[in-house]
Formats: C-alpha cells, sequence, structure tokens
C-alpha cells in the first residue's frame, strides 16, 4: 500500500537531515526546491539555529520569503539575528505588510528599531498606522495588498492593471471597486471580468452588495462572518467607509485556532495563554492555572459548609450519605453537557442572547426526560441492588431529578448571561458549572430528606 503524503514527508526529511551532516549543501539546495514552503518551515523548525539558519540561505529568494512568514516567531528572531544586512534587506522589501506587522508586535524592541531603520519610509508609514490599530482587531489583521478598480475602467484596462500590479497582490481573484474619495462601492471577481468583452465597463460588473468589516471590530466577529458568508477574502473600511484593506481566509483560520484554544483553557478553567505547550516552562504554566484553581477550591468551601449544616440528617440516615457523590456527579455532568451545547451555539450563532427563554424551555423539557429516565432506573437498582428501602430509594430518586433539572437551567443560561454582559461565555463551563450545581445539589438533597423523613 502507498504511504501517505505526510509518512513520505517524514521519511524525505530524514534524506535532507543526511544532506545536512554530510554537508551535500547542493544536494541539499536541490532537494529543498522540491517541498512546499510550508513544508520547508517545519523541516527548518526541527534544527538547530545553527543549521537552520545555514538551511534558510540555501533557498530561492520566493521561497525563502514565505516560509520566513510561515516561520514562528522564536525561529523568526534566531534568523534575523544572523542576518547579514544584504538578507535582512530581502526580508524587509519582500514580506508582505500584514506578515511584516504581526513580526514586528512580537519582536523585542532591539530588533523591531533594527528592521524599521532599514525599511522603506513609506513602507513604515503603513507599518506604524497598523500597529495603531487595537490588538486582536480587524484592522491589525489585514493586509494592503489588493486589487483597486475605478467604475470607469473597461475590462481591457482593468485585467492590463491587474497583469501590472497582480503579482505583489494577496490575492487577485476579487477586486475591489472604489469612487475618487476610496469609499467602498463594490466588488468584481476575476472571472466576469475575464468572460466579458474587452470593452465593458467595469462598472456594468460590480456587485454592490457587498458584506465588510470596520478595522476595529473584533477578530472574532471577523471570523463569524467568514464562517457565515463562506468568504474567500473579505474587505476592511474605516468609519468613514474608504477601503483600507482585506483579510483573507488563511489569516482567519489562524484566528479561529487561536479563539477556539482560548475557549478549550477557559472551559478547563484556566488562563488563556498563547504559547506552545511544549516551550512553556512548568512554573510558567503553574501560573496560569493556579488563579483558578483557588478560586474554585475556595468556592467549594461552600460545599463543605452545607455538608457541615446537615451533618445531623447524616447521622440519622447515614445509608444515604453514600448516595450524595452520585447525585452531585450527575447534575455536574448534566450543566456540563447543557453549558458545552449552548456555549457552541453562541460561538457559531446559532443561539442568539434574545433566545434566552426559549433555551430555558428546551432545556427544561430535556432535564425531565433526561431525569426520569435516570432517576427510574436508580430507582430499580437502589431497590435490586443496594436493598434500600423503597422511602429511600424514592428521595434519592427525586433527588436526582430535581437536581438534573436545576443544572440543565443553569449549564443552559449561564452562558447567555455571560454574553449578555459581555464576558466570555466559555468561562461558564466544565469546573464552574460543576462547583456551583455541587452547592446546590447537596441542598435540594438534604431538603428532600427532611420533607420525606422524620428528623
Amino acid at each position: 500500500m502507498q504511504n501517505s503524503y505526510l509518512e513520505q514527508k517524514d521519511m524525505h526529511f530524514l534524506d535532507l537531515k543526511k544532506n545536512l551532516e554530510n554537508r551535500e549543501y547542493k544536494k541539499l539546495k536541490s532537494n529543498l526546491a522540491k517541498y512546499n514552503p510550508v513544508d520547508i518551515k517545519d523541516f527548518i523548525e526541527e534544527l538547530n539555529p545553527v543549521d537552520a539558519v545555514l538551511t534558510f540561505r540555501l533557498l530561492t529568494k520566493d521561497d525563502a520569503i514565505e516560509v520566513f512568514s510561515y516561520l514562528e516567531n522564536e525561529e523568526q528572531m534566531q534568523l534575523l539575528q544572523a542576518f547579514t544586512d544584504t538578507e535582512l534587506d530581502n526580508i524587509i522589501n519582500e514580506l508582505n505588510i500584514d506578515d511584516m506587522v504581526d513580526m514586528i508586535e512580537e519582536m523585542p524592541a532591539s530588533i523591531v528599531k533594527k528592521i524599521l531603520a532599514r525599511t522603506d519610509p513609506s513602507k513604515r508609514k503603513v507599518i506604524n498606522d497598523f500597529l495603531q490599530y487595537p490588538e486582536y482587531s480587524a484592522g491589525s489583521l489585514m493586509t494592503i495588498e489588493y486589487i483597486e478598480l475605478k467604475k470607469h475602467l473597461t475590462v481591457e484596462q482593468a485585467l492590463n492593471k491587474i497583469k501590472l500590479t497582480g503579482l505583489n497582490k494577496e490575492t487577485v481573484y476579487t477586486c475591489y471597486v472604489t469612487n475618487e474619495s476610496k469609499k467602498l462601492i463594490g466588488f468584481v471577481s476575476l472571472r466576469d471580468i475575464v468572460l466579458s468583452e474587452p470593452d465593458v465597463l467595469i462598472g456594468n460588473l460590480i456587485h454592490e452588495k457587498v458584506i465588510y468589516v470596520n478595522t476595529h471590530d473584533d477578530q472574532e466577529h471577523v471570523a463569524e462572518v467568514f464562517r457565515k458568508y463562506g468568504f474567500m477574502v473579505l474587505p476592511v473600511v474605516d468609519n468613514e467607509g474608504r477601503m483600507t484593506g482585506i483579510i483573507t481566509v488563511d489569516d482567519i483560520l489562524d484566528v479561529i485556532e487561536q479563539e477556539t484554544t482560548e475557549d478549550f483553557q477557559k472551559m478547563a478553567a484556566m488562563a488563556p495563554d498563547e504559547e506552545d505547550y511544549m516551550d512553556s516552562s512548568v512554573w510558567y504554566l503553574s501560573k496560569r492555572r493556579i488563579n483558578w484553581l483557588l478560586i474554585l477550591m475556595i468556592s467549594s468551601a461552600f460545599t463543605s459548609g452545607i455538608i457541615g449544616h446537615y451533618n445531623y440528617l447524616l447521622v440519622y440516615y447515614s445509608a444515604l450519605y453514600n448516595f450524595s457523590p452520585m447525585i452531585m456527579g450527575a447534575g455536574g455532568n448534566s450543566g456540563n453537557q447543557s453549558s458545552t451545547t449552548v456555549i457552541r451555539g453562541l460561538a457559531t450563532g446559532e443561539i442568539e442572547i434574545q433566545d434566552w427563554y426559549k433555551v430555558m424551555f428546551k432545556e427544561l423539557r430535556i432535564a425531565i426526560i433526561v431525569g426520569i429516565i435516570l432517576a427510574i432506573v436508580n430507582f430499580a437498582k437502589n431497590i435490586i441492588y443496594d436493598k434500600l428501602d423503597v422511602i429511600y430509594a424514592l428521595i434519592i430518586s427525586i433527588s436526582l431529578i430535581a437536581t438534573i433539572c436545576f443544572a440543565k437551567m443553569v449549564g443552559g443560561t449561564l452562558p447567555i448571561i455571560a454574553k449578555k454582559l459581555k464576558i466570555d461565555p466559555a468561562i461558564m463551563a466544565g469546573p464552574m458549572i460543576s462547583t456551583l450545581v455541587d452547592s446546590v445539589s447537596l441542598l435540594i438533597y438534604f431538603n428532600v430528606i427532611k420533607v420525606f423523613l422524620p428528623v
């Protein structure tokens, strides 16, 4: 059976390493040219700093620029420190503006100063403009490398302009039409241009129903627009509606990965962290986790307080104590199911804040169905296997239904409340829900005992 591409790539990487070890530089240069820049980036990141610089210098100019833009910040910094002035100039002059901005934002001040000192004044001004946009905004993500056309141009003139300037643009498949004030008035696809007669005006091909984002829109909103409309590229305008740049789908994929990772970390009660796990020290990771663990530990003290307050019930009915962990666990699991579903719905736009009452009603019905089924199974287990009295089995089953109803209502509504308060809904998940439900489930359980049994 033929090996997959990834398996073949790993085997070829061994050959590249042998070329490097044996100092077969001509062979290494020839073999590197056969690879996609993304794969070359993976190979370079596996090397020590000296070999990484040596390998990078063997790349063609075009590959070198693309590989550099894909490298992680740490590898970029190592290369920049090793570059000659000529190599640094080549990178600075050829790197796209958005990639330059991304790099500069993460570099130490000494390296930034060195880069900007060798940057063309006009390009430096654009970079400084980009750096003024809020972090995680559309303006910080966009690039100015796009095709801009006017309504009065003919198809022939437009094609000539695309041929003349398109090589340095991020994309040529969608061209944006602006007026004399640079206000966005629509777009034209390359397909429409190519299939039209040479003398047809661009103004006759414009799609005026253009979707765009503002420079100050949050990157999460931008990602939602891409997801909703399935775009490959999205225009960015300022507050006056002037065209300022575009965001491409490859940039937004990085944002989606970043936002998803951040949500997972919050749902696991960890502070959001952009550092790679393997590159982070144990002390650093401990600092990122300890705050939430302290909060949750202190919060769980309420559970201990509830147990202490109702301790007299456990003295009278010690057999019932053994089932409190089961009720707490079922409540926590039920709440987590609901919160995870609702958080995802909020993230994808499937659920809106104004849908809160629909979510509550739906989760209540789900809770009743699930609770009754679990209660019936639990009742049978208590009678047959645990040999409990009917009244004890009934108390446990009723508590189970009530706890699951509460947990699902809380799990379904807390993320919506968080969204309303402009807090990340992912915080209202996992440990947070479990800690709250644990306390309330004990209150429910002990009060059901008081209702059914004499004290």
